[in-house]
């Protein structure tokens, strides 16, 4: 207990505003950091020390420690308060579409283009032909309906907005039939049903968690019926004793009665990955080759582009999307419509896709080149923490992530790693506090590095940020 005398002689060690303001490190402080933003760390940090004296939770010898350091207290706080927020971070996990890390990546060379675009003035929604107002979904409708068959296309800001927009479209106040078995949950918590509610279009769903017939959705359908939804559970699997509707029948049901067929494909693959050793997922085209009359997916997953959903389909149904005043609030912008159009084009040649488009070049690189990689960065390694942590590579598996195939196993290489002196969340939790964050696995009180999801032009930042790590020069907490 510290007793009010000694609580007295306590306050009077705090410093004041003004004269930390006048002394040499917070003046230098005051080059960088706006006034306002020094001052109140300081009223914060004092205040806080003011705190722990009236609560009792800081002794005489430990606050004098801290008002001896509270000229770089005070600014590693306000410099952190400046630190942008959404940084790169080295993703050594081996999930390559990895939700939290910000999904597929874009390749240099499109973003330089993209670059000169946007701090440009450009013809967004003007048409250089005919010198009139044009649409900004003129850019990629081409490509898009080239690439997949589809009659139209459309782009809003995400696959959930899709499905809305369609729904909302094509159903609203009306009954959408869907299996029971892919009322999915997606990123966020968001789950089809809430989507669809939102859409205006009321639920039906028939079956069970495991087994949907034909003659389940032919039950359903009555008078009210607007249309039929296929939701593609491109993030779980159910296994052993199940039975589904393959988009073919669905689309026969949906000609004999004239109700619309709708397929959510979720990921968007536009090539056909089996070829490359990955197990086989549904493409749009093979989609659209069905007869279905819409297909919505995502443009950041499978597909490696920005954050967008796709529509294709139809013409009418498209035309009617095109006009429906959702489309105004869910629309892209130019960032995403300049991205998407240089990646869509590279879907014209096959082979330059799967080499310029980082989620597909990650996805169907080789063993053998993911070795040499883990070979390269492990010498690095070696060469400068030798006697600091023990190096071993070997065998594991990345896997797809994005809720894309989640039975799906990439064997690949990892850079396994042991320090006599730290733990292992303790290495990951500073190397997360690093300037260039390096996000890895931890298994074990062991540190893996999935070479897969590294980049070559990676390997010297991971290693100087090791070295800082092991050698305790790591960014405290405050």
């Amino acid at each position: 207990m510290i007793f009010v005398s000694n609580r007295q002689d306590m306050f009077k060690i705090l410093p004041k505003v003004d004269n930390l303001l006048n002394s040499n490190k917070i003046i230098d402080l005051l080059k960088d950091i706006p006034r306002n933003v020094v001052v109140n760390t300081i009223r914060e940090t004092i205040e806080g020390l003011r705190k722990d004296i009236l609560s009792n939770n800081i002794e005489l010898q430990q606050l004098k420690n801290m008002v001896n350091n509270i000229e770089d207290i005070i600014s590693n706080k306000a410099q952190n308060k400046m630190e942008i927020k959404f940084k790169r971070v080295i993703n050594a996990t081996g999930t390559i579409i990895h939700t939290n890390l910000g999904r597929s990546l874009i390749d240099k060379e499109i973003m330089e283009y993209v670059v000169d675009v946007v701090t440009n003035y450009s013809n967004l929604e003007y048409n250089l032909l005919e010198g009139s107002r044009g649409l900004r979904y003129d850019h990629i409708e081409g490509i898009i309906t080239r690439i997949t068959g589809a009659e139209a296309a459309l782009v809003v800001n995400n696959n959930a907005a899709a499905v809305m927009l369609v729904l909302n479209t094509m159903a609203k106040d009306k009954e959408v039939i869907v299996s029971r078995g892919e009322l999915v949950e997606i990123g966020g918590s968001f789950r089809v049903p809430d989507v669809m509610e939102q859409s205006g279009a009321k639920l039906i769903d028939v079956g069970t968690t495991n087994k949907t017939h034909l003659k389940d959705y032919t039950n359903g359908i009555g008078e009210e019926t607007g249309a039929l939804l296929k939701v593609h559970t491109s993030n779980y699997r159910i296994l052993g004793f199940t039975k589904s509707v393959s988009i073919e029948e669905l689309v026969k049901i949906g000609e004999k009665f004239e109700i619309p067929v709708i397929e959510d494909i979720g990921s968007g693959v536009l090539v056909d990955l089996e070829k490359y050793g990955i197990e086989h997922e549904p493409t749009v085209k093979e989609s659209i080759e069905s007869g279905i009359d819409i297909v919505t997916f995502s443009g950041d997953k499978l597909l490696g582009g920005p954050q967008a959903g796709i529509i294709v389909g139809k013409k009418k149904y498209i035309d009617k999307m095109k006009k429906n005043p959702l489309t105004r609030a869910l629309r892209v912008d130019k960032f995403t419509i300049a991205t998407l159009e240089l990646i869509l084009r590279l879907y014209l040649d096959e082979e330059k896709a799967i080499k310029k488009i980082p989620t597909l070049k990650m996805l169907t690189m080789s063993i053998e080149e993911v070795s040499l990689k883990a070979n390269i960065l492990s010498n690095k390694i070696i060469d400068k923490l030798t006697g600091k942590i023990n190096v071993k590579i070997v065998d594991g598996f990345s896997q797809v992530g994005g809720g894309a195939l989640p039975l799906e196993k990439i064997p690949t290489k990892l850079i396994e790693l042991v320090s006599n002196d730290l733990t292992a969340s303790e290495i990951e939790r500073r190397l997360r506090k690093e300037s260039i964050p390096v996000v890895v696995r931890v298994f074990k009180d062991k540190i893996y590095i999935d070479l897969r999801t590294v980049k070559e032009d990676e390997f010297d930042i991971i290693v100087y940020e090791l070295e800082r790590v092991l050698s305790n020069h790591h960014i405290k907490g405050f």
